[in-house]
């Protein structure tokens, strides 16, 4: 047999999918990893069942990990699947919508057997078929079952841990596929299950194998390449998802800081990740600490701001919902708090799994009082590094509660990262009283900028006590005058207020002379830039203005966004965003572009909306 044709590629889709216990997250992660560490762009999408326990083999239990793999710099996973590995006829139809025409499915023979074709709600024999793929696809049948235990049968498995190895054969087919080198996914199992020796031998095994079925047969396909077409700056580059990249932006401010970290948190889906991620980190001194609830999660990472650390607290909205006392209580105390929002589909218990941008106004507003506080939103996977560390410079340097708003879609989702250096980073200089100040008090501040001086307990010469009551602007005592109260408020508002002073301005990207302004913030950066960018290239005028710095919003925002007459808000709720902007610059028409469906916006349908609008 001749060997098979090896083409070149700009970029490509591919998409793992099966049952949530089939480790598709693992697979995709792990193919992600690899490209990345070759120099390639990546961009993933992990999708969860909503329905996590479903039953084996039902469409409310397929899992998915998509990873868009690039030559040159891209924004999203991308909307439609050159490549699609499906271990059931489930996994097959969720997904055959998003099929590009053309594109290759790998598929399990031995799992599309008649019973798991009604599993699958199949009412024929033939899937493809039913689905109308027949025509308008490759179809590469391996029988993924057999292979895995054939592979595996020395080493005295029962028969369901035999088959958890069979995503391990999958990818090995396709690294082959795709001229990835088996020696760093090796490494990375090698990582991953360095203490459990018999399954990492086992998982090491199945991928060989599965490389070596492709590399022997060569299939029916030719193999692809994806060489990096452009320089990327010096340095180490890995693939990182959002929760670990927020967990290492804590991590460095504290370091710049000088201060030890401190996270009180309870876990929710789809947060958890951040607090796993800290609780590794013992051997620098993150301390962490799981709560019993939300409240107490909270509560306790005041605690540790009042001593002096750089204290977070991470969760979704029905977490943001319970921790609204203890948030407010922060900014009466004029405490520096972190507090990590992921945001997920609601409301209430909603579907913890799926992605959404419902928490904004929860977040501007969603306290007792007046109680205003910095809010940022970070727009990928990789720069949940930088605004977790900007939010913390900003509470510490402001002695206010910031609030960092990331979601499922970029929490979960991953892109390559450089890891910066640590002297390269903005220095930290927390608001410490000055050593010499005489007659201090709680409500000490500096009058210029109003922010409030801060006193660990321990410091000779500064006893203080804090609290959740009013206090005198003065004489730091508690107080119920009508006119101090305003006082309060007005300083705390103030104090705010003034961190536009130290946040960049809002830049516009895409064509300035547009005819039309697209307007985003936080995770739906990567959708908005692709489809702007795609329009601009087909002789199109249209400009973006993404946020993510929220409130306050930049100090130019109103000259920007008023050069425009047609301007459209995008974002995954019903246009919170858009309202917020109303009442910010009132006279200016928003229209608006939403969808709440618990998954990112495609990069088409945005595409077909702005040229409607045009």
């Amino acid at each position: 047999m001749n060997k098979a044709q090896t083409i070149q590629l700009d970029n490509i889709v591919i998409r793992f999918s099966g049952d949530s216990g089939d480790g598709m997250q693992l697979t995709g992660n792990l193919f992600a990893q690899l490209s990345a560490e070759l120099g390639n762009e990546i961009s993933t999408f992990t999708d969860f069942p909503s329905e996590i326990r479903a039953p084996q083999g039902t469409l409310g239990g397929v899992s998915g990990f998509q990873v868009h793999v690039g030559a040159n710099k891209i924004y999203t996973p991308g909307d439609e699947i050159d490549v699609l590995v499906t271990l059931n006829p489930a996994a097959l139809k969720v997904n055959a919508k998003n099929l590009k025409k053309g594109s290759i499915v790998i598929f399990d023979l031995d799992s599309f057997q008649p019973s798991d074709l009604k599993k699958a709600n199949f009412s024929t024999d033939n899937p493809f078929e039913e689905l109308s793929l027949s025509d308008t696809i490759q179809l590469i049948p391996v029988p993924l079952t057999t292979l895995t235990k054939s592979s595996l049968e020395d080493f005295g498995f029962d028969n369901k841990t035999v088959l958890r190895s069979k995503n391990m054969l999958a990818l090995g087919l396709v690294c082959w596929l795709f001229n990835r080198p088996l020696d760093k996914a090796i490494h990375f199992l090698e990582n991953k299950f360095r203490k459990k020796t018999q399954i990492l031998q086992a998982n090491i095994k199945a991928l060989t194998d599965g490389y070596n079925y492709g590399e022997n047969l060569h299939l029916t396909v030719s193999n692809f390449v994806i060489e990096k077409s452009h320089e990327m700056p010096k340095g180490k580059y890995t693939s990182i998802n959002g929760n670990k990249a927020t967990a290492w932006g804590l991590i460095a401010a504290a370091e710049k800081a000088g201060l030890q970290l401190f996270l009180g948190s309870y876990p929710i889906t789809p947060a958890t990740d951040i607090m796993q991620e800290l609780a590794l980190q013992k051997g620098i001194g993150v301390k962490t600490v799981q709560a019993e609830d939300e409240i107490a999660g909270i509560t306790m990472a005041i605690g540790a701001s009042f001593a002096g650390c750089l204290a977070a607290t991470s969760t979704s909205g029905p977490g943001m919902s319970l921790k609204t006392e203890g948030i407010g209580l922060a900014v009466m105390a004029e405490l520096p708090l972190v507090i990590v929002d992921v945001m997920r589909s609601g409301p209430s218990t909603g579907m913890p799994t799926k992605t959404e941008q419902g928490d904004l106004l929860q977040a501007l507003y969603g306290r007792s009082g007046e109680s205003p506080l910095a809010v940022l939103a970070a727009p990928t996977p990789d720069s949940c590094f930088h605004y977790a560390f900007m939010a913390s410079k900003i509470a510490l340097e402001n002695m206010t509660p910031v609030i960092l708003l990331t979601d499922a879609f970029i929490g979960n989702g991953s892109s390559l990262w450089r890891l910066p250096k640590l002297a390269d980073l903005p220095e930290i200089r927390p608001h410490f009283v000055p050593s010499n100040m005489e007659n201090y008090k709680v409500t000490t501040r500096n009058e210029d900028t109003k922010i409030r001086y801060w006193s660990i307990p321990g410091m000779k010469g500064f006893q203080h006590c804090n609290g959740g009551l009013e206090k005198d602007y003065t004489t730091g005592n508690l107080s119920t005058d009508p006119e101090n109260h305003e006082k309060m408020v007005l300083t705390r508002k103030q104090k705010v207020d003034n961190i536009v002073n130290v946040i960049p301005e809002l830049e516009i990207e895409g064509n300035t002379d547009a005819d039309l302004l697209v307007v985003g913030w936080g995770g739906t950066y990567g959708h908005l830039k692709s489809a702007v960018d795609n329009l601009n290239n087909k002789g199109y005028k249209i400009a973006l203005a993404h946020f993510t710095y929220l409130f306050p919003l930049p100090a130019n925002t109103e000259n920007v966004i008023g050069k425009y007459e047609k301007i459209v808000v995008c974002e995954l709720n019903t246009g919170q965003f858009a309202s917020y902007l109303r009442s910010k610059i009132p006279g200016k028409t928003f229209t608006q572009f939403n969808k709440i469906q618990g998954q990112p916006f495609k990069t088409e349908e945005l595409e077909n909306h702005f040229i409607s609008l045009l």
